[in-house]
């Protein structure tokens, strides 16, 4: 008698591994282009510093208008919802703002500012200016 022959196998292509990978790209680049997207500014006549240097791109840009008013990310907020909104942001040590003030704005309004992001726990705070010409 002859030896049987098992039937030979076809090689095949795992499908899942490559579906789990595209995923993880597809994740990967939503995410990195969340944080391309800038923050909405406000048009502020900030001030000049011949000492001016660029930033990392903020968590949040402040917005000071001449009037006092605080914008944040579009939206108008009082110096209580601006501290919750940083308080809640996570891991508040990490946390970059950036505050743009006209220059027409009262210095006390700025340290207020300042002063509610200190007390929301932020201590890496840049302040906007233009490069003097």
């Amino acid at each position: 008698m002859l030896p049987q022959r098992r039937p030979r196998k076809k090689g095949r292509v795992e499908i899942i591994p490559m579906i789990d990978v595209m995923l993880f790209l597809l994740v990967f680049f939503i995410m990195i282009t969340l944080q391309m997207i800038t923050d909405k500014g406000l048009k502020l006549n900030l001030p000049t510093s011949s000492q001016s240097k660029a930033l990392p791109h903020p968590h949040f840009v402040v917005n000071i208008q001449t009037d006092g008013s605080v914008v944040v990310k579009g939206k108008p907020m009082n110096l209580e919802a601006l501290q919750q909104l940083l308080a809640s942001d996570g891991n508040v040590a990490k946390t970059d703002v950036t505050i743009a003030a006209d220059k027409k704005v009262p210095f006390q309004d700025f340290v207020r500012v300042m002063d509610h992001c200190q007390k929301a726990g932020v201590t890496r705070i840049g302040i906007a200016t233009q490069a003097k010409a």
